[in-house]
């Protein structure tokens, strides 16, 4: 199991709801939450080791909305 984490501009309640069924229905992805109160709309997403940020990015722009990989020390 690994955290990915992205900067998104998923940035309310209507777009949460956008994107639910997409993160939900992606195999791989055991959890995920997006920080609203953070500037950069942190998605943090777990997931089994196989699913990679392309994937996780890919899945986010299917919905409509867009998510870059943060750098993590």
């Amino acid at each position: 199991m690994k955290t990915l984490q992205f900067k998104t501009n998923i940035n309310c309640g209507a777009c949460l709801r956008g994107v639910t069924p997409f993160l939900n229905e992606k195999e791989g992805i055991k959890n995920w939450q997006v920080d609203l109160q953070s500037d950069d709309r942190i998605l943090t997403v777990e997931a089994e080791d196989s699913v990679t940020p392309t994937e996780v990015r890919q899945t986010v722009a299917e919905a409509g909305f867009t998510a870059q990989p943060l750098d993590r020390p």
